[in-house]
């Protein structure tokens, strides 16, 4: 999942759960090219060290910050920027088609997240209440 720095969904690519991270985002950066022109550094964490910083660099001169949490530190930590996306997942996971895997289909799944923050958005834009984003609609 590709999110800006308010924590809006850019893009989901959703994937078996034997793909690991890295080899999703492989899935997920050739198709923001051209789409977010704007876009030139992506914050993630520690799971997406490796080749896939110079990969990303070259398919689209993308810069992968990774963000890790200080090991001088003790007990736990707000690791910066990584509570951007686990935010997301967790307005995410308040909906509640969402809250399991109840899609057979990857595609049902990615138009569930997409329905599921275009909820959030027009809720916010409309002024409603964090509560109200996700309750089922008044008869």
């Amino acid at each position: 999942m590709l999110v800006d720095t308010l924590g809006l969904v850019l893009l989901v690519v959703v994937h078996s759960a034997g793909v690991s991270d890295p080899a999703g985002a492989r899935l997920l950066l050739p198709q923001i090219l051209g789409l977010f022109p704007r876009l030139t550094r992506i914050w993630a964490d520690g799971t997406y060290r490796g080749t896939l910083i110079d990969w990303a660099f070259a398919l689209g001169s993308f810069i992968i910050d990774v963000v890790t949490r200080d090991p001088s530190h003790k007990g736990y930590q707000v690791i910066k920027r990584r509570w951007v996306v686990e935010r997301t997942f967790a307005w995410l996971g308040r909906y509640h088609r969402l809250c399991k895997d109840y899609e057979y289909l990857l595609e049902s799944s990615e138009s569930m997240i997409y329905l599921a923050m275009i909820r959030l958005m027009v809720a916010r834009l409309a002024g409603t209440s964090t509560q109200q984003q996700f309750a089922a609609p008044k008869a």
